[in-house]
């Protein structure tokens, strides 16, 4: 990324708390991507029922489908985060997330660590500072019809968000809402912070997507793992609930680039 195109996107990141990086997948690639993906969802996603109705959701996506693994260190995108989040940074999700046609508008939150019903959070009102990052991969093009991401820009500069108790009417409509657009290719960048919301697919085609989330080194993750004893304690223990995020294979790690596996070697299923 060229010196001034990398401080336009980090500068939109701080005054909107998101932004659009283009062609980080060559965009004749994403098709068989979207299919490939499309079809480990309809073979997985009946493991995790929790997701909204039309939804379709699957965890650790790179578990069961690697045609995208390749991008995931891609230099432009490595570059914009290694600013946002220092060196040695890591992927805590890897998620698919599909919006089938007549899916209904989400609620506005922000992702973990700052989601207030998760058991692994930052307490509201947390500092402002950034923490985590969440990208959405655009493997269909986004769009108002298809059910773009809803985004309130500058929401991250807030010190709380709608999954708080005494926070916003998540189902409130903001004049500043917009749905994140681009081309099949493109990466939507977001600060966790900032409120976003599932918005509804009024087309007749399904909205394909990735949710690849980035940490720091310093942040702790383990809540998210099913076998760890940190998600025994803060979860199973407390009575309260958090994502899940299964360990990678083996098999699979030892698969991924070698570009791709540091990324992934905090994450890989334990003896």
């Amino acid at each position: 990324m060229p010196p001034a195109d990398k401080q336009q996107q980090l500068l939109q990141m701080q005054i909107n708390g998101y932004c659009i990086l283009e062609d980080i997948i060559p965009q004749d690639e994403c098709a068989v991507m979207r299919e490939l993906v499309s079809a480990a969802v309809e073979r997985e996603r009946s493991g995790y029922p929790g997701a909204p109705r039309n939804v379709g959701f699957v965890p650790s996506l790179v578990n069961h489908d690697q045609s995208f693994v390749e991008y995931l260190a891609a230099p432009r995108l490595m570059g914009l985060l290694g600013k946002l989040l220092g060196e040695h940074l890591r992927i805590s999700f890897t998620s698919a997330i599909i919006n089938e046609p007549a899916n209904e508008r989400g609620k506005w939150h922000a992702d973990w660590p700052f989601n207030q019903n998760n058991a692994g959070r930052v307490l509201a009102p947390y500092p402002d500072a950034l923490m985590h990052i969440t990208t959405l991969w655009m493997l269909s093009s986004f769009r108002e019809e298809n059910g773009g991401t809803l985004v309130l820009p500058g929401s991250h500069r807030c010190s709380t968000n709608p999954t708080a108790e005494d926070g916003p009417d998540p189902f409130e409509r903001f004049p500043a809402e917009t749905n994140a657009s681009g081309d099949p290719g493109s990466v939507l960048v977001m600060d966790s912070r900032l409120w976003h919301a599932t918005a509804p697919n009024r087309s007749s085609q399904p909205r394909v997507a990735l949710a690849v989330r980035y940490a720091p080194w310093w942040l702790n993750l383990e809540v998210l793992r099913p076998e760890s004893d940190e998600r025994r304690r803060m979860c199973d223990e407390s009575g309260r609930s958090d994502n899940i995020v299964p360990s990678i294979r083996p098999e699979v790690y030892a698969s991924l680039p070698e570009n791709v596996q540091p990324l992934y070697r905090h994450w890989v299923a334990r003896d």
